[in-house]
């Protein structure tokens, strides 16, 4: 936004004054502007239902181009055969499980690496999600997505899935160590890092002795590529139109509230309210 001034015949000192008053209250509703603005641009459209797009307060198109980087996600890989990676459960194979199979309650999921919402979830209460599964009071299930690549463009999500199932081929250890990485090593939802097969393979190097020859040839050749297009699909077919998502026994916990993820204390007691 710009200021613009236009003076015409003498000007009183009264009119200066005036002019200076005027030319404050702009520059005030310049910056309420610019931080409007930036808010905006820190959102995430996350609407699996639309292919919304991201836009700046000026009114341009907001879009993320896809990354270099050869292997998993191409479109060659997405139309290749379907292969189910060990431990995957759930229709078709398109659910993970962590947790005690017996345990009394269930805990979905539901996520896109992209999402900003999801790793400030993951990162701020995302220990006590797991500390709670660990201690047997619910079994977690993982409904992931990879909508947000329509939205923003670029391949980040669905690389980012494929890889989480060749850790899940090795584990569902693996898988939920990869999988925390993946949050706390998010690139900005401008960017497409998680498209970038070598990004995603050193960040598999955080997790002990998930790299395997099996598995960086499955990253690497996006063996399970088609397998996330299955998993999103599923998504989509569920009745939730946003991450994060997450039902506890089928009730919805408001894990967000305001853009801001529950704390682990708030989590706690949302999850005393629903198993008593």
């Amino acid at each position: 936004m710009s200021n613009t001034r236009k003076t015409t015949g003498k000007t009183t000192s009264k009119s200066s004054s005036t002019g200076r008053t005027n030319a404050t209250e702009r520059m005030r509703a310049a910056r309420a502007q610019a931080e409007r603005s930036d808010r905006i641009r820190r959102r995430v459209v996350v609407g699996a239902a639309s292919a919304a797009v991201l836009a700046l307060a000026a009114g341009v198109a907001f879009a993320v181009g896809g990354s270099t980087g050869s292997g998993s996600g191409s479109d060659a890989t997405a139309n290749g055969p379907l292969v189910v990676p060990a431990n995957a459960t759930g229709p078709n194979g398109t659910v993970i499980s962590y947790g005690k199979a017996d345990a009394p309650h269930t805990l979905e999921i539901y996520e896109d690496f992209r999402c900003p919402y999801c790793e400030q979830l993951e990162t701020s209460t995302g220990r006590t999600i797991q500390q709670l599964a660990d201690a047997g009071t619910y079994k977690i299930e993982y409904h992931l997505a990879t909508f947000l690549d329509k939205n923003l463009g670029g391949k980040g999500s669905r690389t980012a899935l494929a890889a989480a199932g060749a850790a899940l081929n090795e584990g569902v250890d693996k898988f939920k160590q990869f999988h925390d990485v993946l949050y706390a090593n998010q690139p900005d939802e401008r960017e497409d890092g998680f498209g970038n097969v070598n990004r995603i393979l050193d960040l598999a190097g955080q997790v002990p002795g998930l790299k395997t020859d099996a598995f960086v040839k499955a990253v690497q050749d996006g063996t399970y590529t088609p397998w996330a297009a299955k998993v999103n699909e599923e998504f989509n077919n569920s009745d939730v139109t946003g991450t994060p998502t997450v039902k506890l026994d089928g009730k919805k916990l408001d894990v967000l509230t305001g853009g801001k993820a529950a704390t682990p204390e708030q989590f706690t007691a949302m999850v005393k309210q629903v198993t008593g």
